[in-house]
């Protein structure tokens, strides 16, 4: 956690939550880091961040009650308290969203490439900032997507659609599987999946950068599931087993 001046806390669970700065009301209850109030009186907002590192995740319940639930490598910047007249927050990653209901106060979530306007709802986002790829899933409730680039192309979701920038224009579908959200209990899911997307998903996660040099693997399809806790080294020797490969690891193991 990356606090308004600078200072940063790390929230792993081998270490304590230290002493904070006055006005900065938080405490950490397991994995979830908890804000106690949400005042308005700032005459200048001040932002933290909430980073996760590569394999890791967190949750975050926000000033007005709004669960945030961070994927590995990702970046989430929200104000210590919001606006009167809106709920914005930054998102480089992916989190899965559950919003407290509040119609005289939207919540935006704001991407490099789309931003999200919801009321109250559950939902997906993912958009890393080193990624073309931009998508927003719906679970609940209703969202409006704009897309950064052309404000005026605007898509409102139903549940169980989500909705991808492709070649610059926002497309939606019906939501097909829904094991591809089971990062919230620390999986990775794939089926009939190729290896290229496969390691895309990889780099997402773990934060590489994978180079596939034999081009027989390529259009190798895969299915299974794998604990991002155990690390990419380990699912790479079980897809090695059928896949037939060998691989190496950079010094900096990047």
């Amino acid at each position: 956690l990356i606090l308004s001046q600078g200072e940063t806390i790390d929230l792993s669970p081998d270490h304590a939550l230290p002493a904070l700065p006055e006005g900065i009301d938080l405490v950490l209850q397991g994995d979830k880091l908890v804000y106690i109030s949400d005042s308005t009186t700032e005459k200048e907002r001040q932002y933290h961040e909430l980073v996760t590192p590569r394999g890791g995740e967190f949750k975050i319940t926000l000033p007005d009650g709004t669960f945030v639930h961070l994927n590995s490598n990702s970046k989430l910047r929200f104000p210590k308290n919001f606006a009167p007249d809106k709920r914005e927050i930054f998102l480089s990653g992916e989190a899965y969203f559950e919003v407290t209901h509040n119609e005289d106060k939207p919540f935006v979530v704001q991407t490099n490439k789309c931003n999200v306007e919801v009321l109250g709802t559950k939902f997906n986002v993912e958009a890393y900032s080193d990624s073309e790829d931009f998508c927003t899933s719906l679970m609940e409730g209703s969202v409006r997507v704009s897309d950064k680039g052309n404000p005026s192309e605007t898509l409102v979701l139903a549940p169980n659609q989500q909705v991808s920038l492709i070649n610059g224009h926002l497309q939606s579908k019906s939501i097909a599987d829904f094991d591809p959200f089971r990062w919230k209990e620390g999986l990775i899911c794939f089926k009939d999946m190729n290896f290229k997307e496969l390691m895309s998903r990889f780099e997402k996660c773990y934060g590489i950068h994978v180079i596939i040099e034999n081009p027989k693997l390529t259009d190798y399809i895969c299915s299974g599931k794998f604990r991002i806790s155990d690390g990419i080294d380990k699912a790479l020797h079980i897809l090695q087993k059928d896949a037939k490969y060998t691989f190496e690891r950079n010094k900096d193991e990047s």
